[in-house]
């Protein structure tokens, strides 16, 4: 019976990728114009975006390639320590990294190692995906996350290319989602044709199982975010923050960092609290989005608040109250100006948290909101390696008396400082190597095999 059924979902599966396959396919101009209004609106790569429909702009240097790919920055970021580790154990690969986001693309290319390949992602139809596959032809593909496209995981399966999901997740959202009458053969079918699942937790590891993953392809090796804290700032971004340490040098200061729309409200109320106590007070508010922070910093200023924007390059003058921080890409680099961060996208229900590693890897007093999504493991594992290493608070009054005495207290800011510090450094010890290994064991086998004979 258990092999009938199998056999029945199969069919399914197949039947339905063919659809979607067609549907794609057929889809053709439509994703065309859609991508060139994307461009037109600054959405997409102004003169890359070709590469977008599987037109590389980079020759294909000879040799075994490696393909990470991740959607967004914070996936992306996460895949640079694997790749580091990669190019100095295995050198004789070619790697190439994609992500799919312009914003993604214009910090990553900054902290990649030399001689690794940066591209856009091809979309999932099958010309853009058959196109890049046969320009690039990897020995093997590593996707972040929950970067789950048909046609690129079938394709490379008909190609003889193994494919990885690294750091793998699914919320509850999408769990429910591939559930579906429709979605759930498709998802099989997907999952049937991956080498190795990394989950992040035993959640995830139960949701993949749960649509079907064979429970021998999923194994546990850590959260490669942890790692993302042990990436180099660079000496140009450590330069770019030294007027702001000058201009903060005698006052106390507080970040909030990775802050969602309707977030901002709760900060806001909570430094206008903290700012009778102490007038001297600055927040640094960097905004998950560049146009989010600089709408808030206009309508501050029509309010009377003394507000400064970091895109504008103003300073923190003496009566500056909050900073707003408008740019992308410098988180790490700014966790090292400020002893306590507030980690955003965990303060509205409809959030899923942030990744708290990189500013406890700075050593700031790292506090969180109640809605930490599929972070909840990260703050489990930290919380596990020192009781103190981050607060996590049910609301803006709970926010509002943490700060209050680690702004007060600063024995306590210290502990918590330390004990954030030490967590990162328990939980992140390992991780990259851990993963590589299972990398080793299940995808890359034989292709190290074959480029230590060449």
């Amino acid at each position: 019976m258990a092999a009938a059924a199998h056999t029945a979902m199969a069919l399914r599966g197949k039947m339905v990728y063919e659809l979607y396959r067609a549907f794609t396919h057929v889809a053709g101009p439509i994703i065309f114009a859609h991508i060139q209004w994307r461009r037109l609106r600054g959405v997409e790569h102004p003169t890359r975006w070709p590469e977008r429909f599987g037109r590389s702009s980079s020759p294909r240097p000879p040799g075994p390639l490696l393909w990470f790919h991740a959607v967004s920055l914070g996936e992306g970021l996460a895949a640079i320590p694997m790749i580091k580790h990669c190019v100095r154990v295995q050198p004789n690969f070619v790697v190439l990294m994609t992500s799919t986001t312009t914003s993604a693309f214009e910090v990553i290319k900054d902290q990649l190692p030399d001689g690794v390949i940066y591209q856009l992602a091809p979309l999932d139809s099958p010309t853009a995906v058959g196109k890049f596959l046969g320009y690039w032809d990897p020995v093997a593909v590593f996707l972040m996350e929950s970067e789950l496209w048909p046609n690129l995981i079938i394709s490379a399966a008909e190609k003889g290319i193994p494919v990885a999901l690294l750091n793998a997740r699914m919320s509850c959202k999408s769990f429910k989602r591939w559930s579906r009458t429709l979605a759930l053969p498709l998802i099989s079918l997907m999952l049937s044709k991956i080498s190795l699942i990394a989950p992040l937790s035993t959640l995830q590891a139960v949701h993949f199982q749960l649509l079907h993953a064979s429970p021998h392809i999923i194994h546990f090796a850590g959260d490669l975010k942890y790692a993302v804290g042990d990436l180099n700032v660079l000496e140009e971004d450590i330069r770019k923050i030294k007027d702001l340490q000058l201009q903060l040098a005698s006052r106390p200061v507080w970040m909030a960092s990775s802050i969602h729309e309707g977030e901002e409200e709760v900060m806001l109320w909570v430094h206008k609290e903290l700012i009778k106590m102490h007038t001297d007070l600055v927040m640094i508010l960097v905004t998950r989005h560049p146009r989010h922070g600089q709408q808030l910093a206009l309508a501050l200023k029509k309010q009377g608040m003394n507000v400064s924007l970091r895109s504008r390059s103003e300073i923190i003058s003496c009566s500056t109250s909050i900073y707003v921080v408008d740019t992308l890409g410098e988180l790490r680099t700014l966790y090292r100006i400020t002893p306590i961060a507030v980690i955003g996208g965990s303060f509205l229900p409809c959030l899923a948290g942030h990744n708290v590693a990189e500013a406890a890897a700075a050593g700031c007093a790292v506090l969180t909101g109640p809605y930490v999504g599929h972070f909840s493991h990260m703050l489990a594992g930290m919380l596990q390696a020192a009781s103190s290493s981050v607060q996590q608070v049910a609301d803006k009054a709970e926010l509002l008396e943490a700060l209050k005495k680690l702004l007060t207290d600063k024995k306590s800011l210290e502990a918590h400082c330390r004990a954030a510090k030490y967590a990162f450094s328990t939980v992140s010890k390992g991780v990259v190597e851990n993963v590589w290994k299972l990398v080793c064991t299940f995808v890359l086998k034989q292709s190290i095999g074959k480029s230590d004979e060449g």
